[in-house]
């Protein structure tokens, strides 16, 4: 941004953003899969008619998501990704 505007103007831009780490191998991104794939299996296999109707029934089906609160079995271990991704892992035994 410094490299673009001027100092005062990058800064203000620089304020409005927030930073958010976010893994480089994207086991995150596995489980917002998982909880798109069961939000629409559960609340989205009709047709609905209008997005009013929509953000409705996302809400209602978070709702009772978080007051079950509902959780992913995460079964992708440390010792699974070790095997999967051996590449990325460094052997300790050398």
């Amino acid at each position: 941004l410094y490299e673009t505007y001027p100092p005062a103007h990058a800064r203000r831009i620089l304020d409005k953003l927030e930073f958010h780490y976010t893994p480089v191998h994207g086991s995150w991104l596995n489980m917002a899969e998982i909880e798109i794939n069961v939000l629409s299996r559960q609340c989205l296999d009709r047709r609905i008619p209008d997005a009013a109707t929509l953000q409705q029934e996302v809400a209602a089906w978070v709702g009772d998501r978080n007051k079950k609160k509902s959780q992913i079995n995460w079964q992708f271990t440390t010792e699974d990704a070790r095997i999967k991704l051996y590449r990325l892992y460094p052997s300790i035994d050398d």
